[in-house]
Order: structure tokens, then C-alpha cells, then sequence
């Protein structure tokens, strides 16, 4: 054997016993140290896995709820979603527990509190818009009766159950997450494209994501 081919053979005996980049591990179900199999996307920090534990996934229908989901999920929108996380508490400070009638209300003075609120995400194009939202929210709940009537809708309320086995087969976005952007755009909503829809979706449990050998889909924790 040449010297150049012994040399490629340790090198590819030494990548194998490398471990995975960050990346590619996390497309696969995650066992933690309490020995529960986990979506790999929480990783390991406390906060991702509280939330993928206890909420994500699980069917929401409270409007408040709706409103603060729809909400963040917006605000995350170039950021990650742990950061969001660790400001929740703040916003739901700044935002009066996430009350639409109130946030509906919010006037240039507000925008310029929350715009100096260090908490939150001070970026005025989403904070702006969520208050449009706010208000385009309690339209939607006059002509419904509530925000949650009209978006559980979109799945003949009975939440859709897929059987992905790791991260790299669950989509970004679908075509009815196109469909309810579209719809949500159409009344006057902001920052509603697709992927944030389909976020909003698996985070208030329209759809359930969790991979299948997940314990909170072994175990029927929903």
C-alpha cells in the first residue's frame, strides 16, 4: 500500500471516529440523560426541551394563547426560536398578558415603550405589526365567534398526526400552511408567511410533528 493511500485510510478511520457535526446529529431522535428519546431540535437546553415536552405539539384553543403564539412566532421570524423562548416572560409583560383587545389599542406611545423595552425583539416593523394584528384578530373572532373556531378550521378541528422518524423529513412549510397564509394575508395579517404559519401550527397542535419514537408521542402525552 502507498504511502498517500495509508495516509487516506487514517484519515477516514479518524473522521468515522469523529463525532457527527451539530447539524447532522440533530436530525436524528436525541436520548437525553433522563433516558427519554426526544425530537433532536431541543437538544439539550433546558428551555427547548420544557417547551418540546410540554407544549409543542399539544392542541391549544384558547384565543389569548392563539394570540401570544401568533405573536411570537412573528417576532422570531431571522431569529431562533430559544431566543424568543427567554424573552417570553418580558413580552408577555410589555403586552399585557398577550390581551388582543388591549394590544388593539396600543397607541404611537406604546410602540415607543415597547420600542425601549429591552425584553423583547425592538424591532419596529414586527412590533408594529403586531398590533395590526391584534386588531385584524378581534375581527376575526367577531365573525367566527373566536379566533380558535376559524383556525382549528383549517384541519376540521382534529389535529393532523404525522409519522416522520427524524428532523430531516419534517417540512418547513406545506400546502395548507400556504393555504392559511394566504387566507390570514388576505384579511389583513403580517408577518404570516407559510414558514411561520406551519410553526404556528405545530406549536398550538394543529399538526403533531413529534417524531415517532419521541416518548411524548410513545407515551400519548397529548
Amino acid at each position: 500500500m502507498t504511502t498517500k493511500k495509508k495516509a487516506a485510510k487514517k484519515k477516514a478511520k479518524a473522521a468515522a471516529r469523529r463525532p457527527a457535526p451539530v447539524e447532522q446529529r440533530w436530525r436524528e431522535p436525541a436520548i437525553h440523560a433522563d433516558g427519554k428519546t426526544r425530537c433532536a431540535w431541543c437538544g439539550e437546553d433546558p428551555d427547548y426541551v420544557r417547551y418540546h415536552d410540554e407544549e409543542w405539539g399539544r392542541p391549544k384553543r384558547e384565543d389569548r394563547f392563539l394570540f401570544e403564539m401568533l405573536t411570537l412566532e412573528a417576532a422570531q421570524a431571522g431569529l431562533s426560536w430559544l431566543t424568543i423562548l427567554r424573552k417570553r416572560e418580558n413580552y408577555r409583560r410589555a403586552y399585557d398578558g398577550f390581551d388582543p383587545k388591549k394590544v388593539a389599542r396600543y397607541t404611537p406611545k406604546d410602540v415607543q415603550r415597547l420600542l425601549g423595552n429591552e425584553g423583547i425583539v425592538r424591532n419596529r416593523l414586527k412590533i408594529l405589526s403586531s398590533i395590526d394584528n391584534a386588531r385584524v384578530f378581534l375581527d376575526v373572532q367577531q365573525e367566527y365567534g373566536s379566533f380558535s373556531r376559524y383556525l382549528w378550521s383549517f384541519v376540521n378541528d382534529r389535529p393532523l398526526q404525522n409519522s416522520f422518524r427524524s428532523l430531516r423529513e419534517i417540512p418547513a412549510r406545506t400546502e395548507l400552511s400556504d393555504r392559511l397564509s394566504k387566507d390570514l394575508k388576505k384579511r389583513g395579517f403580517r408577518f404570516v408567511g407559510s414558514t411561520i404559519c406551519y410553526a404556528l401550527m405545530q406549536s398550538v397542535g394543529l399538526v403533531d410533528d413529534h417524531v415517532e419514537n419521541c416518548w411524548v408521542r410513545q407515551e400519548g402525552s397529548h
